[in-house]
This record gives structure tokens, C-alpha cells and sequence, in this order.
């Protein structure tokens, strides 16, 4: 089987309707550092924070913000916090991909009555900015999908936060919003999970690629792309397969110890002074050899950007029936080879990238061989 396109942006009234992404929990041994990090290297800005200061005794958090991208990173203040036994298990990682939605109870009560198990039940919280209702259910491995209405609330995140009034630590690289979140599983899982976002959110389909389209000389894996009805929010979801050797997420998998967030692609509407802002920050980038750039452009044909300079900065490009893009993906974000981002920007594709599948794997697999885990 060779990658197919198996559901375009549906035009049909969503079964489960989320209005958008409305933030991603990440939990960090450090949070403080691991927020300056994201400040100081991705551009993100401190706009949110609880802690001892706002009466939060056993957890502090930051909400940073660029655009329409919302993290929220957090760590406890006491070891018998069960955030504390999470991090010693998977380290910094993903915790809660959170959806805004018009009802969070009757979104939740829906992924229950479709065989979803909770997270937590219905929540509301309140302050002097107004209420946020929450619920949440499980999905792969540890990962949580919250469901999120703030209509009724003009405060900083959540109540419970207080607004920070400017950064001085911020540099802004021109990221946009959330493009696609991937999510690693293990190998006979893909499916299962497939189905979950289908009977339980109803995703669709949009686009699967197999160990042929996914592979090396030493390793593959297979994917499967979920979107949702409105097609606004993408997860593929990929899982190992057979193989000389470890692939990527055999790799993920042991040491994120299961299944989890692989990466995050951030859209961008200028990938060049983006991702040249990012390099010049800090944030490291994979590199494919010379040879690509000699065989891309037969390929790919005449784009807007110029070619010296995506070569300079290591940019990928692809073409398919409805455009082309440009992407480049970064080191691990930790020192465990597990969570890294994407940077991508769309010139009408909606693809992703499979014409640069082998180039970017067998750049990430002399990254597993310097790490020893090829």
C-alpha cells in the first residue's frame, strides 16, 4: 500500500465538534528552566503563572504563548505528587492535549457514552474573571485529552493564574499555530487507536503511509493520519515495524517507556527567518547530506523560496497535487531522544513530506547510531 489521501476536509457537520486546540500540557522535571528554554530558544512568551505565589502549595506552572500556539508547562513541588512518578517514568514530555469546545461536559459525557475512559469528570473552576468548565479522557498511553470551554472567562489560562504583564526574556521566530501533533505507539497498536479517535472523536482518515513509504536500508515504520471533521486538528499516529534494526520509535518507545508525544509541527508563514531566528537561538536542527539539494529540485520544480538559502539552513522540500512545503525537524528537545518539533510551512500541500521520508530517517537513525541506539 502506497500513501493515500482518504479523507479531505469534510464538509459535513462534525459527530464531536471541537472548536480548536486550546493548549498543550507539558510536564518538565524543571519548569521554570524548561519555560525559559521555550522562551529564550522557540520565541514563546510568559504570559500565565501559578504557583506558591497564587496559593498553589503543590504545583507551579507556566502558559507560555506566541500567536495561536499555547503551552503549559509544569512541575510539582513534592515528590508524592503523581506528576513526580510520571516524569521519573517517561521524563519532560506531553501530558494533556487540551481541546476548546462550546460544552465540556457534553463532550466528555459523549466520549464516555463511545467507550472512553476518564480522566476526570466535570469541573468547574471559578474566580473574579469568571468560569472555565473542563473534563478530560484518557488516550494512548498516559496521554490525556482535556475538553475546554472558557467563554465565560476573560482571565490568564485558567483560575488559579495570574497574568504576566511582559517578558523581557521573549524573542518571537514568527511560529504560527499548531499544525500536527504525532503521537508514537506500539507496534499492533496503530490501529487500535485509529479507531478510538474514529468511534470516540470522529476523526477520519486522511492520509496512511506504510513501512514501504516509511523506510531505510535498517528500519520502517507505519503511520496513520487522524483528522478532524472541520479538518483543523491532525494527529498521525505511528507505530514500529519490522526491521534490520531499532527504528525511531522503537527508540521512543523505550525510553519515553511507552507510548506518547513523538513531536509537534509549528506552522510558520516565513520557514526561512524562522527557522534562521532558531538556529541563532539555540534550537538545533537535523541535517541531511549535500545530495539532497542535488536531487530535490528535479522533483519538487520552481518555488517561490531561493534555493542557496533552504539548502544554508537544511530545509526540506516536497510537492503534491495541491502545492508544496517546507519543513525542517529539530533535535530532541530533552536529553532523552524522545519529544521533538517540526517547523513546516504550507504552500497548498496538505500533505506531509513523504517525498523526504527517507532523506529525514536516515538522518535520524546517524542520530540514533551516535547515541548508540541504532
Amino acid at each position: 500500500m502506497s500513501a493515500t489521501l482518504e479523507a479531505p476536509h469534510s464538509t459535513q457537520a462534525d459527530s464531536f465538534p471541537l472548536r480548536n486546540l486550546d493548549h498543550v500540557h507539558f510536564y518538565a522535571g524543571n519548569a521554570k528552566q524548561a519555560a525559559y528554554f521555550y522562551r529564550a530558544a522557540f520565541g514563546m512568551t510568559w504570559t500565565g503563572y501559578k504557583g506558591p505565589e497564587t496559593g498553589s502549595r503543590d504545583v507551579v506552572s507556566y502558559l507560555l504563548e506566541q500567536s495561536r500556539i499555547r503551552f503549559l508547562i509544569s512541575s510539582p513541588l513534592t515528590p508524592l505528587h503523581p506528576m513526580a512518578e510520571a516524569l521519573r517514568l517517561h521524563g519532560d514530555g506531553v501530558h494533556d492535549i487540551a481541546f476548546e469546545v462550546d460544552d465540556a461536559a457534553a463532550s466528555w459525557s459523549r466520549a464516555i457514552e463511545r467507550g472512553a475512559e476518564s480522566a476526570y469528570g466535570p469541573q468547574e473552576l471559578t474566580s473574579a474573571q469568571g468560569a472555565v468548565r473542563m473534563a478530560a479522557i484518557k488516550a494512548y498511553g498516559d496521554v490525556i485529552h482535556s475538553f475546554v470551554d472558557r467563554r465565560s472567562y476573560q482571565g490568564a489560562l485558567l483560575p488559579g493564574y495570574r497574568a504576566v504583564e511582559s517578558d523581557t526574556v521573549a524573542r518571537p521566530t514568527g511560529l504560527r499555530h499548531i499544525d500536527h501533533m504525532v503521537g508514537n505507539v506500539a507496534l499492533g497498536e496503530m490501529n487500535r487507536w485509529v479507531e478510538f479517535y474514529q468511534r470516540v472523536m470522529g476523526f477520519s482518515v486522511f492520509q496512511s503511509f506504510d513501512d514501504k513509504d516509511i523506510s531505510t536500508e535498517y528500519s520502517a515504520l507505519m503511520s496513520k493520519v487522524m483528522a478532524t471533521g472541520n479538518g483543523r486538528i491532525k494527529f498521525p499516529i505511528n507505530e514500529p515495524a519490522p526491521g534490520r534494526r531499532k527504528s525511531q520509535i522503537d527508540e521512543y518507545l523505550e525510553f519515553h517507556h511507552g507510548p506518547g508525544v513523538q513531536h509537534i509541527a509549528l506552522s510558520t508563514g516565513g520557514i526561512i527567518s524562522t527557522v534562521a531566528r532558531l538556529a541563532a537561538q539555540g534550537v538545533e536542527f537535523l541535517r541531511v547530506p549535500p545530495e539532497y539539494y542535488r536531487q530535490v529540485w528535479s522533483r519538487v520544480g520552481k518555488i517561490d523560496e531561493p534555493a542557496e538559502e533552504l539548502e544554508r539552513l537544511g530545509i526540506l522540500v516536497d510537492r503534491d497535487d495541491e502545492g508544496y512545503l517546507l519543513q525542517i525537524f529539530t533535535k530532541p528537545a530533552g536529553d532523552r531522544p524522545t519529544l521533538f518539533f517540526e517547523i513546516i510551512q504550507r504552500k497548498g500541500s496538505r500533505s506531509f513530506g513523504k517525498g523526504n521520508f527517507k532523506a529525514l530517517f536516515e538522518a535520524i537513525e546517524r542520530e540514533q547510531a551516535a547515541r548508540g541506539n541504532l
